[in-house]
């Protein structure tokens, strides 16, 4: 999901942190991109109506494999070099997270149920789509394509990756940026950070380009602090506390110059949180 509200606040307060490119304007460029997340904008869009997806002759879902064809087949065409990294074990601290996931799909999927009863379409066609969950099987199914193609794929967190780039380990020594539509990229140590590169060519939106160095020099904050600031703001990783979002987020840690020191001094009567101060 990434961190709440931070496009908007980096817009207001680092807006030459972000520019808008071609698509084209990448060629040449090796660019990591978030394989699953793209899997599920597959899965949601390709061959999709209704509660009816792409299959094959079998009644296999195929909608992650066309999706994925067609799309690295235009970076490829483009001149890019797509490397596809696959996401390992979740961490511990994600887990709270992926349970509220595991509810607002159960939920949908009741939903879905009634909907399909009434025959509304308009409900059907959106309920339909929060149940959609990337499994092992389309992963598994998207590495043997992407690897048919001679595409490079790795199964590790983003985050990893990027403390390899800096060790200079085969594919990562020369990425130039990561592609996702996860706002917490920019808080691994990615140098720039991309969102719509995966997007249809029929929306027609501009590469969102976003480079690390400048958020961090506009905002006037360290890297640590930075995070500190999108923890603040709200992540998957921790319950936010109520009351703050990402401007109030950011005059606290400008203020205060960290989380710790935060909560040292925050106003109790006016903030509430799940903490025990």
């Amino acid at each position: 999901m990434g961190i709440k509200g931070l496009t908007k606040l980096l817009a207001d307060n680092a807006p030459s942190c972000m520019k808008e490119h071609k698509f084209d304007s990448y060629f040449g460029r090796k660019i990591a991109i978030d394989a699953s997340m793209s899997i599920y904008q597959f899965l949601i869009v390709v061959g999709r109506s209704g509660t009816e997806m792409l299959t094959n002759e079998a009644g296999e879902v195929t909608s992650h494999l066309q999706g994925m064809f067609s799309r690295t087949i235009r970076l490829l065409e483009s001149g890019l070099k797509p490397l596809y990294v696959f996401d390992g074990t979740p961490p511990d601290m994600k887990k709270q997270e992926l349970a509220k996931r595991y509810t607002k799909r159960a939920d949908a999927t009741e939903d879905l149920a009634e909907a399909i009863k009434t025959g509304d379409k308009e409900d059907i066609e959106k309920f339909s789509k929060r149940t959609v969950k990337v499994t092992k099987q389309h992963n598994e199914d998207c590495k043997k394509i992407l690897r048919l193609m001679g595409v490079p794929v790795i199964e590790a967190r983003l985050h990893w990756l990027l403390q390899k780039q800096k060790q200079s380990v085969q594919h990562f020594a020369k990425v130039y940026a990561v592609a996702s539509e996860d706002m917490d990229s920019l808080t691994f140590g990615a140098p720039r950070f991309l969102r719509h590169l995966m997007d249809p060519i029929s929306r027609n939106i501009p590469v969102m380009e976003f480079e690390v160095a400048k958020i961090l020099q506009e905002l006037n904050l360290t890297m640590d602090q930075f995070i500190d600031l999108c923890i603040l703001s709200g992540c998957d990783y921790c319950e936010s506390i109520r009351g703050i979002g990402g401007q109030t987020a950011l005059k606290l840690i400008r203020q205060h110059g960290s989380i710790e020191s935060i909560l040292e001094n925050i106003n109790k009567d006016r903030f509430f949180s799940c903490f025990d101060f």
